[in-house]
């Protein structure tokens, strides 16, 4: 049998009787550390024991220290028998050499005993008049990084040892809440002359000069305290609620289409002005128009915003397996690969054609024809070199003169037609963008013309009064 048992939060009176006459009869005693106040109390009583302190230099992170503890208490018993072995606090409550003894003694089936306790939360609930029922959320240090912060409970973080993890847990906090948030220095919880509590800002967290390893962190419930993702929906939720905004009561997913196109291209907008703030204004935008989506749709009872967030995660996931399944890392062409394939699986397609069909219809023209020509191109059906394609152009190009003076407009248009399409083939061959490149031709349209106005005002002109040939030079000049 190994028994289990708890030395409290620090305080004498947080040792249980139970706790104590087991200690007092026990015969084989190892403790995780002797690093906490009630060991002193223990020693006066000549209580024997070991401790494994030696195994926090042994081993590079704790993972491998509690590993080390639970497999060598296992030894032990092996060999003595009945053993008794100690943490500080509640034997159940953020003690991972614990979880893993317990692991342990079920795989080689030995009887284990966990005897209740008071824990350091217990303490600090206590010292800072808490009442847990109002929400409260308790995390490692250590493991903040993997934890989603909610204002809406009181967040207590365990084990910052020193100033190294106060910094680490100060910067991850940073992430979510404001700089000068108010929050609670917890030490020694319920140790009569050593407790200490104090409210300071979060971004001295670090700066404490009496960290140690008797100190918690206290974040209060604080729905003030910062606008997250939940707020968005919440303000979504009300402007489509029974006293919301007209206006946005009236909107469904087909009058709501030209939004999200238009923040789109805002969102590039602001990233070819390489504006931050902007950057980040245009993307709430967007997100609004896939929050007010998800809306509509939960209104009508067909999917909601997790729906959303859970199709798009698992898409990523399976579409990386050498990242998620440990498959073999690739090189990028053989990820797109890979994503190009499994995405033809989960969509179902029974042919090539079928992924031609799928490139959307109401993408830009010049966008679409590129997706189309790059997918076909895929397997084989593509010009050599973008010399054959700089021909078609030309071809293409007799084809219009060849109609365009005639009176049936469905030909020229589909001859017009023929001769985007070849010209975005030389973009692709070439490797440009064509999207971009006739962007940056309007551009420099649209400066040569600003050129040929500010000149022509220069000299008391009018644009609409000069001949072609007039703005022809300046345009000529304007290319200087």
């Amino acid at each position: 049998m190994i028994k289990v048992v708890g030395l409290g939060p620090g305080a004498i009176g947080s040792l249980t009787i139970e706790t104590l006459e087991i200690l007092k009869n026990g015969k084989k005693i190892y403790l995780r550390t002797e690093k906490h106040p009630t060991v002193d109390y223990l020693k006066s009583l000549s209580i024997q024991f070991e401790t494994y302190d030696d195994r926090y230099e042994e081993h590079n992170n704790f993972d491998e220290v509690y590993r080390d503890i639970a497999e060598d208490l296992i030894q032990k018993h092996e060999m003595y028998g009945d053993i008794i072995y100690g943490v500080p606090g509640h034997p159940l409550v953020a003690e991972t050499s614990v979880k893993l003894l317990i692991q342990l003694c079920e795989k080689n089936k030995i009887d284990i005993e966990i005897l209740a306790a008071v824990s350091f939360i217990d303490a600090v609930i206590q010292s800072l008049k808490l009442d847990p029922i109002e929400g409260l959320k308790i995390i490692d240090a250590f493991d903040i990084k993997n934890q989603v912060l909610d204002k809406r409970v009181g967040l207590l973080i365990t084990q910052v040892y020193n100033k190294f993890i106060a910094s680490e847990v100060k910067l991850a906090l940073l992430e979510y809440y404001k700089d000068d948030m108010e929050i609670c220095f917890v030490r020694a919880a319920g140790i009569k002359g050593l407790e200490c509590t104090r409210k300071i800002k979060l971004y001295e967290l670090d700066r404490q000069e009496d960290i140690d390893y008797l100190t918690s962190i206290y974040i209060p419930k604080e729905l003030e305290a910062t606008l997250d993702f939940q707020d968005l929906i919440d303000v979504m939720n009300t402007l489509r609620g029974e006293n919301g905004c007209a206006w946005d009561k009236e909107q469904t997913h087909e009058s709501m289409k030209k939004f999200l196109i238009e923040e789109c291209y805002e969102v590039l907008e602001a990233i070819d002005e390489k504006d931050e703030d902007k950057i980040i204004e245009e993307l709430g935008d967007v997100l609004l128009q896939v929050v007010f989506h998800a809306q509509i749709g939960k209104e009508q009872g067909y999917f909601n915003i997790n729906d959303i967030i859970k199709g798009v995660t698992s898409k990523m996931i399976n579409r990386h397996p050498h990242i998620f399944k440990n498959i073999q890392n690739k090189n990028s062409q053989q990820v797109l690969e890979t994503w190009e394939n499994i995405k033809i699986e989960e969509k179902g397609f029974n042919n090539y054609t079928d992924t031609l069909k799928h490139v959307p219809k109401n993408l830009p023209g010049l966008m679409r024809a590129y997706k189309v020509q790059e997918k076909a191109s895929k397997i084989g059906f593509d010009f050599d070199s973008v010399e054959p394609a700089m021909e078609k152009v030309l071809e293409e190009l007799q084809e219009v003169k060849d109609v365009y003076k005639g009176k049936n407009r469905a030909k020229i248009l589909e001859e017009v037609g023929d001769l985007v399409f070849t010209t975005v083939n030389v973009a692709r061959l070439l490797d440009i963008d064509p999207e971009f490149a006739v962007n940056y031709t309007i551009d420099k349209f649209i400066n040569r013309f600003e050129y040929i106005e500010e000149n022509a005002s220069h000299k008391n002109l009018d644009l609409k009064n000069m001949s072609l040939a007039e703005m022809d030079v300046l345009w000529n000049e304007s290319k200087s």
